[in-house]
């Protein structure tokens, strides 16, 4: 045979321009790679890391010279499925994920010099690739005699990245884990191993280590359905919170490459679910963030992140991950959606904008309620087990108290009685009192109290715009929504536990109770007040206890016995009896926001300057001259 030689059909310069900025991450360049293997029906592929370079080795067909397949390969961007019938492989069994001709460029990303060589039956084959290729595109060839692979034994091709500008993580688990995001088609038939200088490990299956920290999951399409196994198993809100879907799916007209108008079913398949928690999800950085929604074709990611396109920016959404598969992007007899890197979609595909549409329609508010379920669950079981604890703390202070005074009293009367010359009666009363006024010593008292809620915002529903402005400067001036109970609140942190009403609650923590911890409360008072037979409870629940209150009211409104009717109000303008539109003037604003800052004194927190409280008050409410 004579000697042979290596073409580059394509401008030198351009290996120059998109080498170094084809591909931003290693994993990209790593899944362009394996892609490759996996179309020439590899079953095992090698990524070898080493000190200067990193090695993509694979089993598959390898490429023959003498049959054109290695001319081939260097053909860039020479479309690779161009019908159905090479869509693909040789055997007929896997669905060819290359189709740019592009994907060997990726290599170049990583190093300016990259060796490549293959193996099919007899014939070896083998040359540098580099972004500086001379005069005529020829590249440096390497003798035949000279290619080795460092793992396989019969056909198959080796990439070998020198010197590479980029690195593999560290950590085994993340390198897993960001191998997976980008490239989840593996299995018994494809396996991807992983050689570094100290380890070995293999992926052989689809582990998404993250689904054991979530709290909610939903499927789509009957293949997906597995991956809820250890989601929430054993938890009581399972059935709430993991659903299996089918898949979310509509018919769609679209022009074919021949510009032939047909209709095509649209299908989006995978999962998506949130997190119990955000907490510490970074404390291992990776090169993929943990709160994503990625796109995948034929097994491969084409986007890794479409959150931000589809999302609003709500808190939530820090909690979502999801993957979703959509085979329609890559058929083959429709025009290639995908960007050059593989990193995105051409954004005005109708393919593209209908499946954002579907995701933030119907796949991202899925997850999210889910998510908004799964808080509440978690929060009434909080409350639940805060209470309880409360509630024991509150009969151990009892049973202290009762303990204390009976052994001080008889104790000290027995001794006192003698010395005094007084009756043993007498000398009870007296050490009786004395033990009453040294209660609040008892160290349980402190503990009780502190737990306990600090404020209630009596209300009705119809004064609920009112009770909202004093709710949201409470919060301006750090009280913590715990310590608030606002039972129409639209944040259920000020409510009451599930489950109890609002008058158990207070009898139990703040009428029967040892504790001299007194609930403070804002009385939001109108028109509508005497027609609430709840909030006239609680007024006079508040005059029998004597506790501390302050009373805001809405129009022409009087507050009335056993309100302080004596005292100086806060007035708040309203055009109807159950109306939105309040206002307030000057001297109100100002009346208002001494009031906050009094019940934050009293209280200890820390309260915001006036300047600031009444900058924030005017964003709340229309304060008028």
């Amino acid at each position: 045979m004579s000697e042979k030689t290596y073409l580059l059909s394509i401008d030198p310069r351009i290996l120059e321009l998109l080498g170094p900025s084809l591909y931003t991450n290693i994993y990209y360049v790593l899944a362009e790679l394996v892609a490759n293997a996996y179309d020439a029906m590899a079953h095992n592929v090698y990524i070898i890391e080493n000190e200067n370079d990193i090695t993509v080795e694979d089993d598959g067909k390898g490429m023959s010279y003498q049959k054109g397949e290695v001319k081939q390969f260097l053909s860039v961007a020479r479309e690779s499925r161009v019908s159905d019938a090479d869509s693909f492989t040789e055997d007929g069994q896997r669905r060819k994920m290359g189709r740019k001709g592009i994907g060997k460029l990726a290599a170049l990303s990583v190093s300016e010099n990259v060796i490549v060589k293959t193996r099919q039956g007899d014939e070896s084959s083998g040359f540098i690739l580099s972004r500086h290729v001379g005069d005529g595109g020829m590249l440096t060839p390497i003798p035949d005699n000279e290619i080795s692979f460092q793992e396989i034994s019969g056909d198959g091709t080796a990439i070998i990245m020198q010197t590479p500008q980029y690195s593999l993580h560290k950590s085994n688990a993340a390198v897993k884990r960001n191998m997976m995001n980008i490239f989840p088609a593996v299995g018994e038939d494809f396996k991807i191993h992983f050689i570094r200088q100290s380890s070995r490990f293999t992926i052989d299956s689809v582990e998404l280590s993250y689904l054991k920290d979530l709290c909610a999951l939903v499927t789509y399409g009957e293949e997906f359905a597995s991956l809820s196994t250890g989601v929430m198993e054993g938890s009581p809100w399972r059935n709430k919170l993991v659903f299996a879907n089918n898949s979310v799916s509509e018919s769609i007209p679209l022009k074919d490459k021949e510009g032939n108008l047909k209709e095509y079913l649209f299908e989006i398949k995978g999962w998506v679910g949130a997190y119990k928690t955000t907490t510490n999800r970074k404390a291992e950085i990776s090169d993929f963030p943990d709160n994503f929604i990625s796109l995948y074709a034929n097994k491969k990611m084409g986007e890794f992140n479409v959150l931000p396109l589809v999302g609003q920016n709500k808190m939530n959404e820090s909690y979502v991950v999801g993957q979703l598969h959509i085979d329609l992007f890559e058929l083959t007899e429709l025009p290639d959606m995908a960007l050059s890197n593989r990193q995105g979609y051409k954004s005005d595909d109708a393919r593209y904008k209908l499946a954002l549409q579907k995701i933030r329609e119907i796949i991202l508010p899925e997850a999210l309620k889910l998510r908004s379920v799964y808080a509440k669950l978690r929060k009434a079981e909080k409350d639940k087990e805060r209470d309880e604890a409360l509630r024991a703390n509150e009969a151990k202070l009892k049973n202290a108290v009762e303990a204390f005074k009976l052994s001080t009293v008889k104790k000290l009367a027995n001794v006192l009685s003698g010395a005094m010359g007084q009756s043993i009666e007498a000398v009870k009363k007296t050490t009786e009192e004395a033990v009453n006024d040294s209660l609040p010593e008892l160290g349980i008292k402190a503990r009780v109290d502190s737990e306990k809620r600090k404020i209630l915002i009596s209300q009705t529903k119809d004064d609920k715009p009112v009770a909202d402005i004093v709710y949201e400067m409470l919060l301006h001036n750090n009280v913590p929504p715990r310590d608030i109970i606002y039972t129409n609140c639209d944040n259920d942190a000020a409510w009451i536990p599930e489950g109890e009403t609002i008058y158990g609650y207070l009898r139990d923590f703040f009428v029967e109770s040892y504790s001299t911890q007194k609930i403070f409360v804002l009385f939001i008072t109108s028109i509508n007040t005497k027609q609430s037979w709840g909030t006239m409870m609680e007024i006079g629940a508040g005059w029998i206890t004597q506790i501390d209150n302050k009373v805001f009211r809405i129009g022409g409104f009087r507050p009335e016995h056993p309100l302080d009717d004596e005292c100086q109000w806060h007035s708040t303008n309203r055009n109807g009896d159950t109306g939105t539109d309040i206002w307030m003037d000057n001297a109100n604003s100002i009346l208002l926001c001494r009031k906050i800052e009094d019940v934050c004194d009293r209280l200890g927190y820390r309260k915001k300057s006036r300047e600031d409280n009444l900058r924030y008050l005017s964003r709340l409410i229309s304060i008028r001259e």
